[in-house]
């Protein structure tokens, strides 16, 4: 069988990848472990005692803490896609990833994210529909609209999941299989490839910004929407109670969109390469690490169904 050629490079059917990660030496390698283990734990940790709580307390059995209770499970999973996988090459010198291995990684990789993009929007929409008609919530959140409304968004994760690994692992790849990342994320895949990516880069371009851009509105929209109705609120008790509702949202969606945004919604962020790793991190390990944080310590609820299950296994 006759191998591909461009140019002077022959393509070869490559068999693994090499995570590069971060450059420097076993000290820079060590203190990276200790910070993505230290990230990793404390976001495993904190979203599964929120799947945990949500699930066992009767009184968070409600919309908003369903999709609270999925956006924990996606941030858990999203994590665990990438930081064990990380965590090793660090203490490795080969730092290899089979081409199937990436191949999953980056499906899952993308699928967990998308998904929580969409989770974010819902929420978003949840929070309206409870704010500005409240006497319809319980008819419009029902259970089976909740259920839809989380099963659409693992859809439109997986599709665009599929679309994004299989334009990226239909490209022939050059000799080196060098990936400058800590993980197999598009950009970095692209920089490998022998042939023309400007397609790819479009696909990714015009995907993340669709999708970016149509979730946004939604949030905006409907967030708009809950201000005019909170500001109409004379007492002042009662708009800071709703405002506090929303808030802990409104700090998950800019930490999540604004680091998507940076890494995928602009042109030229494909060259970018050590500002992606950074930004990377950020959205693959922190931000899984904040959401529950963030949703515990500001949420009245949370921190009492924390308290009484806390109590319960005293009691025991």
């Amino acid at each position: 069988m006759s191998t591909p050629q461009k140019g002077n490079l022959s393509v070869m059917p490559l068999q693994e990848f090499v995570l590069e990660g971060f450059e420097g030496g076993p000290q820079t390698q060590a203190l990276l472990f200790a910070l993505f283990l230290a990230l990793y734990v404390v976001a495993f940790l904190g979203n599964l005692t929120m799947i945990v709580v949500i699930t066992l307390d009767a009184r968070l059995h409600s919309p908003m803490y369903f999709f609270l209770k999925n956006l924990s499970f996606v941030d858990l999973c999203y994590s665990s896609v990438i930081a064990p996988k990380a965590l090793a090459t660090f203490l490795s010198s080969s730092k290899l990833i089979t081409f199937g291995g990436c191949a999953t990684q980056l499906f899952f990789f993308s699928l967990l994210a998308t998904t929580e993009a969409f989770l974010l929007a819902v929420m978003a929409y949840d929070r309206f529909v409870a704010i500005c008609s409240p006497l319809r919530y319980p008819i419009t959140m029902r259970p089976s609209v909740c259920a839809h409304l989380v099963l659409g968004s693992y859809c439109g994760g997986c599709l665009n999941s599929i679309l994004q690994t299989s334009f990226t692992f239909s490209l022939p790849f050059c000799s080196s299989n060098h990936i400058d990342h800590f993980l197999c994320d598009v950009p970095p895949l692209l920089k490998l490839a022998c042939a023309d990516t400007m397609i790819n880069e479009l696909v990714l371009f015009g995907i993340c910004g669709l999708i970016i851009v149509g979730t946004t509105l939604v949030v905006l929209t409907s967030y708009g929407y809950i201000t005019v109705t909170i500001l109409r609120i004379r007492s002042g008790g009662g708009r800071h109670k709703l405002f506090s509702t929303c808030g802990s949202h409104m700090t998950a969606v800019s930490l999540f969109y604004g680091t998507v945004f940076v890494m995928y919604a602009q042109p030229g962020a494909v060259e970018s390469m050590e500002q992606g790793k950074v930004v990377s991190v950020f959205y693959t390990l922190v931000i899984p690490m904040l959401n529950p944080l963030v949703y515990s310590l500001r949420n009245k609820d949370v921190q009492e169904a924390l308290r009484r299950l806390g109590q319960r296994h005293t009691a025991t």
